[in-house]
């Protein structure tokens, strides 16, 4: 393969060194070689211009591109610098629950019960739900149990935000059947749901502003309206889950098609909203949605409908608020006997669920979850664990930096070569189809899907995670692209097998101001990754037969000055 004008002249230096070429022979060649020069490598020079794209020229770009056979890197820049890695970061979170809990890893949530049950079938005492950890209770799971996702996933909103065919409340159901066929027809006592499992933790960054041990439609509820037939009519609205334990003051107007839509949600106490703005006629369904502010209250609330559903009187309200004293000690409730028990689909669907999406809320969860496995309870004593997991997967503590599961902590920083040597590893241990089936695939499905046009070449030839996040500059109103990201594995046109990873860090955003200037935005940088993903696809050479079998010299794993 020919060499690059960078290895050319590593390679006349180390020749001059050497005594090996005459002065006058290196003054012809560094004349010839001048700033301008053109490299003989056309794979290199595509990748360079393509991180020269307008707008995009002062961003911080780190790339690197591995053979994943020979573990020869085929292109990088700036591959032992730190950057922020942003969704990226859900690789290294993903790859640390794969390898500590194993991708058939299930969680079992429990109902214990405290009292007894009479001959009226009645319950003299309390249900007790144990929060396990699990992040969707159900929620997502379809009929052949795994578990669903949309493109635009609700938990971010926006107009083309959609929910998943499924019960939100699919685990609350299955154990109160089961509660149900094992005698227990009534509760005299109160129902309670244990969250003690580990200590709740704000956001680290991109998420939710609160991680929990319990967990029902991502903590969310959604507020599914629907435009009046003409303009003038009154909007409707469906609240998902069902429930009667939340108040909606709403007041949003029809307008004419051309409208634009407008719509506000305000939290006004606990367990009430107020939903104000207008939606233009004919408009599709929209997902508005709000985050509970305490997730065992609102779980316990949705449980004793569920039970009362399935035909099980419970005295106790739904509408009340849990007070935390009025649990047992963790020790009590231990001991006490299971009525029920609902077991979640394979840690494998979630990790799908986190990648495919890029959910935030469960990927802030892993930490968490992992601090537990070795009998710990706070997501800084996860990271913990999670950096000596991501060192035995041949990761250096150096390379990485984390403050959450998700991406956008201000700690969140990582190299491109840290990636990519976290992507070889794992092809290596058991979790690594789990990891490559759940990344997004290009141009096909997930974060990836509108990456590159549906008659790209390359669409469904790379498997990768996105990561995107940027900042508000107050001096100006305007925004700062503080990363777009992409980090994965692909087979390209010559059936090469490659892992790789690019970042683009710090890029202005701006509106279009003519031809020369182009608009630059998270969408504008999502699609020039795709380009250079297409580039990658395209025109990597192929390998070579004396490329195999050779000893392995890559710099992978190892500084380089790049």
């Amino acid at each position: 393969m020919p060499l690059s004008l960078q290895c050319f002249r590593s390679l006349v230096m180390r020749r001059l060194v050497s005594g090996f070429l005459p002065a006058i022979l290196i003054i012809a060649l560094s004349l010839a070689m001048g700033p301008h020069a053109q490299s003989a490598d056309p794979f290199h020079d595509g990748l360079i211009q393509l991180t020269k794209t307008p707008g995009f020229e002062n961003g911080q770009w780190g790339l690197l591109v591995v053979d994943i056979a020979t573990h020869q890197v085929l292109f990088e820049h700036n591959a032992d610098r730190l950057f922020a890695p942003a969704s990226v970061t859900k690789l290294f979170s993903t790859a640390a629950a794969l390898e500590k809990l194993g991708p058939d890893y299930r969680f079992k949530t429990a109902v214990k019960r405290r009292g007894e049950i009479d001959n009226l079938s009645i319950l003299r005492g309390d249900l007790i739900l144990v929060a396990s950890g699990d992040m969707a209770m159900g929620g997502r799971t379809a009929a052949n149990g795994s578990m669903l996702f949309e493109e635009s996933d609700h938990t971010y909103g926006g107009d083309n935000a959609a929910l998943v065919k499924a019960d939100p409340l699919h685990a609350f159901q299955e154990l109160a059947k089961t509660i149900l066929k094992s005698g227990v027809k009534q509760v005299a006592g109160d129902v309670l749901v244990d969250d003690r499992l580990f200590q709740l933790s704000p956001s680290s960054g991109s998420g939710p502003r609160h991680v929990s041990p319990i967990t029902i439609n991502d903590n969310l509820v959604d507020v599914l309206i629907s435009a009046g037939a003409r303009p003038g009519e009154t909007a409707t609205f469906t609240l998902v889950p069902e429930t009667t334990a939340m108040a909606v003051d709403f007041q949003v107007a029809t307008v004419e098609k051309d409208k634009p839509i407008s719509i506000y949600i305000n939290t006004v106490g606990p367990r009430s909203v107020m939903v104000r703005g207008t939606i233009p006629a004919g408009k599709k369904d929209l997902v508005r949605n709000f985050e509970v502010a305490d997730p065992a209250s609102w779980a316990r609330s949705l449980f004793i409908e569920s039970l009362r559903k399935s035909g099980i009187k419970v005295a106790a309200s739904h509408l009340a608020m849990q007070e935390p004293a009025s649990l047992p000690a963790k020790a009590d409730v231990a001991k006490l006997p299971n009525q029920a028990e609902y077991v979640s689909p394979a840690l494998r669907e979630y990790v799908k669920i986190i990648l495919k999406v890029s959910h935030n809320l469960y990927a802030s969860t892993l930490p968490s979850l992992l601090a537990v496995a070795d009998g710990k309870t706070t997501a800084n004593e996860g990271l913990r664990i999670q950096g000596k997991l991501l060192t035995g997967l041949g990761v250096k503590p150096e390379s990485i930096s984390f403050g959450g599961g998700a991406g956008g902590a201000r700690a969140d920083l990582v190299t491109p070569r840290a990636t990519v040597d976290l992507l070889l590893s794992m092809q290596k241990r058991p979790g690594y189809s789990a990891y490559f089936e759940a990344m997004p695939v290009l141009g096909r499905d997930g974060t990836l899907a509108k990456s590159v046009e549906p008659t790209s070449p390359a669409r469904g030839h790379a498997h990768a995670k996105t990561g995107t996040y940027y900042l508000e500059n107050e001096l100006t109103g305007n925004t700062i692209l503080t990363s777009k990201a992409l980090a994965g594995y692909m087979e390209t046109i010559h059936d090469r097998k490659l892992a790789y990873c690019v970042f683009v860090n710090n890029v202005p955003i701006r509106l279009a101001e003519g031809a020369e200037k182009p608009a630059v935005n998270a969408t504008v940088a999502g699609k020039l990754l795709g380009k250079i993903s297409e580039w990658i696809y395209l025109n990597c050479p192929p390998i070579l037969k004396t490329d195999l079998g050779k000893p392995n010299s890559s710099t992978v794993g190892k500084p380089s000055g790049s």
